[in-house]
């Protein structure tokens, strides 16, 4: 038998000896306003809770007065429904019952749990209409009809905001914001958050209540103060973890990331990766609210993309400070940085709990399933993972792990968690059988008018105005390169561009140079380089205090940055130890002497002090180590390094036998595994790279080429590892291991080193046939030179080699650096080549039987004569490739672009060309044989 609400008051009325005269105008909640108000300054008394009794039906009634009451006078509810218990159970000498505790109790917490998210909206009037309370008194009539049985009640205590209690509580206040002329959607978000967050106030109501309901109430008094402690937790992790984050400063500016941060736009993209350019972007903090507030879609993980510097760190900064201030408790944003995570476990959850050593993690077993906590999980930098050199563990799999326990809470109602991972947007490339539950989206470029809301925060926090006036009509003008203002669209770009101008130090000659986007975008890096090296901090005078700081000259500490950008990349991309660096330099003997003299001038600790000064700052997770302030400048100046060393194996002396190189054959061998024996090279350092020696048109780019393609020939031999002497994999891996980088073995040391020189020949080749001076000095073939009447298997060797270390490893190095690539007359024959770029490849009389070329770019690619019997080549683009005699039996085309390929000849019998795409391909002389249906015809 349940008891209603009418019948709980009536019974309060009667047990303190008051009858009922309240009536239904605004003055309805004065009474228990001026209770709460009375119990601030004293202790309680029957005298202070007889008026409530008296004139009210329910403390609810509250809301039909000015909320401006309710919210600015920082009036205690809570205590309010305590004593009322307190004394009934006095006047009665009878404990109250379970039904009495909670219909009290719960509306007590409700209002104190309304006064609290209401104050943080100071700009909202909820009084607009104070007069129009008609709709608020029904709702509270039918409080007086709600009835409680000890299962709704014992619901109430579990999840108040689950409960039907809740239901009821719930369209009182929205009646209430509704006659305030609040919009409805506003209403909905602000009353889930009271209700959500209604939890900890009925909490504290039952530890202060003590004894009054100790023979009442499950769990026990000290379970309720343990999960009292768990809330306490997590307010402390936000504090220390989420409310920060926007007021850190920009690198060493002196204004924060919240000043100059405006919203970011974002596409989606689709199933194969591709950037949906037929819809228009979208805010991306409203994209991922609105997925947020809305239920459908639970399995759906939030993968936001996008290349170095377009602002992916600086959105989940912002996002997860907004969610705290905007959505909490509704959502707890939980903010990582994947670089700084030590420990990876099988399972997502394990991880988590690793890294963050919180009391409402560690404390319960159960965190992920407690209904009064619903966490937003913001897992930044996917592809600054370095996992499979640290441990046991593939991106594959993390990426799997994260899509999995996003299906888990959708498939168990009790977690109800999301969430958000971002990353490069190459970071899912070359990852097979990715997760189908990813919903991904690109960070696009600013347009205009994001650009325009940048440079009017960028003045604002300017000391000395008017500069950006200028350096907008500079990026508008004629004057200033269309490469330049592309660039300009990108955050971290603009920011330099910007910073430069302010300071005078911006090259606008050499940007005017610029003849395309790589070129552009190394000269403003090389001009940030130099501005913080030499310029940033002068005096007026011309001083450069950047001496005074570091007791470097500029040419020196650069040197030191760039090893330290080596240290960095080598140790996957996040930090190195700051005695990694110190013994890389031991072995450059002026780098050495520059150490030495720091110490001496500065201390021990005085060099790490002042490389904080120049876009390298203490690792937030290693004690002794640094990183870059952004993972871009440790990529440029690794790039730099290598330029350096490249350079360095094209000088020549002249010596009584002829001419010989400055750097031996053994001495470069040793280099290339100290520099590239590490992992694959990323996209970024590549491109940078090249970008930094195309500089010179004069460079000895032969040279290099014979030197390279020397070191590739006796790789692919096994010279390198097949001694009994220590072998270059083995030093370069014992060094590592000297810095605590652990997971690699001498076979993959041997596999990137020669996989990253591999790269290094197809971008030198790439590049020469582009030149009619080199194009012919320079051909590499990977697989080996073609002979006639029989196909090489070198690289075939080299892929099987890589394969034998992790499946797909060799795609996941060298895919996204094939286009171009001359592999004429190989046997790839069961390769797995599968999302590999061939585009514009030479692939005549390749024998491909057997392989994995789906999802592959095909695009304009010499494919004359080649063997595709039995290949997948499901959903590859073969968009104006060249088929013509090539033999495609048994092959799968499913879903593939043939748009405009010339089949003449071409064997295409017993084809699948289901879903394929033919149009404007050239089919003289095919034999399609029984081929599948096919989407278009010629």
């Amino acid at each position: 038998m349940g008891k209603r609400l009418s019948q709980v008051w009536q019974q309060f009325r009667q047990s303190f000896s008051v009858s009922e005269t309240f009536n239904t105008s605004i003055d309805t909640g004065k009474a228990v306003l001026e209770a709460a108000k009375t119990l601030k300054e004293q202790s309680a008394s029957l005298e202070i809770l007889k008026p409530v009794l008296q004139n009210s039906s329910s403390l609810l009634d509250v809301l039909c007065s000015p909320m401006a009451q309710v919210v600015g006078a920082g009036l205690p509810f809570v205590p309010i429904g305590i004593a009322l218990l307190k004394f009934a159970r006095e006047v009665s000498k009878q404990d109250p019952s379970l039904e009495d505790c909670v219909f009290i109790v719960s509306q007590a917490a409700y209002l104190e749990s309304t006064k609290e998210i209401l104050r943080l909206y100071p700009h909202v009037n909820w009084d607009a209409q104070p007069d129009t309370i008609e709709a608020v008194t029904k709702q509270l009539q039918k409080l007086d009809d709600v009835e409680l049985d000890y299962q709704s009640a014992s619901q109430v205590i579990t999840c108040f905001h689950k409960s039907k209690l809740a239901d009821i509580f719930n369209q009182v206040l929205l009646s209430r914001l509704a006659a305030a002329k609040i919009s409805s959607e506003f209403a909905q978000l602000v009353t889930q958050r009271i209700a959500w967050n209604t939890h900890r106030y009925i909490l504290q109501a039952w530890i202060e209540a003590g004894d009054v309901v100790k023979n009442i109430i499950q769990p026990s008094l000290g379970d309720w103060h343990r999960e009292q402690q768990k809330f306490q937790s997590i307010d402390d992790y936000l504090e220390k973890h989420i409310a920060k984050k926007p007021f850190e400063s920009v690198f060493d500016e002196k204004f924060a990331f919240k000043d100059i941060y405006v919203p970011i736009k974002a596409k989606l993209v689709d199933t194969n990766g591709k950037i949906d350019d037929e819809k228009d972007s979208f805010n991306l903090d409203t994209w991922a609210k609105k997925i947020l507030l809305n239920a459908d879609n639970l399995e759906q993980v939030m993968f936001i993309q996008g290349g170095p510097g377009r602002g992916k760190s600086v959105f989940c900064r912002m996002f997860a400070y907004a969610v705290w201030r905007q959505l909490y408790p509704l959502w707890t944003p939980i903010l990582i940085r994947l670089r700084d995570i030590d420990t990876f476990e099988s399972r997502l959850e394990n991880t988590i709990k690793a890294e963050l050593k919180y009391n409402f993690i560690q404390g319960d077993a159960s965190w992920l399933t407690n209904p009064n906590t619903r966490f937003l999980f913001i897992l930044d930098g996917f592809d600054e993972l370095h996992i499979e050199t640290r441990h046991n563990l593939k991106l594959g799999d993390f990426i799997k792990q994260v899509a999995g326990f996003q299906k888990e809470c959708k498939d168990y109602g009790e977690m109800g968690h999301r969430v958000i991972i971002t990353g490069r947007s190459m970071a899912l490339q070359g990852i097979p059988d990715l997760p189908r539950n990813l919903e991904r989206v690109e960070i696009v470029e600013m347009d205009r008018q994001l650009q325009q809301q940048w440079l009017n925060k960028w003045e604002t926090v300017q000391i000395h105005k008017g500069k950006t006036a200028a350096f907008e009509q500079f990026l508008q003008s004629d004057k200033c390169p269309h490469e330049v203002k592309k660039l300009a669209q990108e955050p971290l770009l603009l920011y330099l561009l910007a910073a430069m101008y302010r300071d005078w130090k911006l090259d606008i000659h050499k940007l005017e140079q610029a003849s395309d986007h790589r070129t552009a975008k190394i000269i403003i890096y090389q001009e940030a380089v130099n501005w913080v090296l030499t310029k940033q901090r002068s005096e007026r005078d011309g001083t450069d205090l950047n001496i005074g700081l570091t007791k470097q000259k500029p040419e020196d500490l650069k040197r030191i940055l760039t090893e330290a950008a080596v240290c960095v990349v080598q140790s996957g991309g996040e930090f190195a130890s700051m005695s990694m660096l110190e013994t890389r330099l031991q072995d450059d003997e002026t780098a050495k002497a520059l150490i030495e003299k720091a110490k001496e001038k500065l201390g021990d600790e005085a060099l790490k002090t002042a490389l904080a000064a120049f876009y390298i700052r203490p690792a937030e997770k290693q004690e002794g180590g640094v990183e870059f302030f952004h993972k871009s400048f440790g990529e440029f100046l690794f790039a730099e390094r290598l330029k350096a060393r490249l350079k360095a194996w094209t000088q020549y002396y002249d010596a009584d036998d002829g001419r010989q190189p400055i750097i031996s054959e053994v001495s470069m061998n040793w280099e290339i595994y100290d520099l590239l024996g590490y992992g694959g090279l990323t996209w970024e350092i590549v491109d940078y790279l090249m970008g930094l020696l195309t500089e010179n048109q004069d460079f000895p780019w032969v040279e290099l080429f014979k030197r390279l393609d020397k070191f590739y020939s006796k790789w692919c031999q096994g010279k390198f590892i097949d001694t009994a002497e220590e072998t270059l994999p083995q030093k370069k891996l014992r060094q590592l291991q000297r810095y605590g980088i652990t997971g690699l073995g001498q076979r993959q040391v041997d596999v990137y080193a020669g996989l990253n020189v591999m790269i290094l020949l197809l971008e030198l080749h790439r590049y020469a046939q582009e030149r009619d001076d080199i194009k012919e000095e320079i051909v590499f073939y990977p697989s080996g030179k073609p002979e006639e009447n029989f196909r090489t298997t070198q690289l075939l060797r080299i892929i099987n080699y890589s394969e034998g270390l992790e499946l797909g490893n060799f795609i996941k190095i060298v895919g996204q650096f094939l286009s171009g690539a001359d592999l004429s007359g190989a046997d790839l024959s069961g390769a797995d080549l599968s999302g590999a770029d061939l585009s514009g490849a030479s692939l005549s009389g390749v024998d491909l039987s057997g392989a994995d070329l789906s999802d592959t770019s095909l695009s304009h690619a010499d494919l004359n004569g080649a063997d595709f019997s039995r290949a997948d080549l499901s959903h590859v683009s073969l968009y104006g490739a060249d088929l013509s005699h090539a033999d495609l039996t048994y092959a799968d085309l499913y879903g593939a672009d043939l748009s405009d390929t010339y089949l003449t000849d071409a064997d295409l019998s017993r084809v699948d060309l289901s879903h394929a795409g033919l149009y404007g391909a050239d089919l003289s002389g095919t034999d399609l044989g029984e081929c599948a249906r096919t989407k278009y015809s010629n």
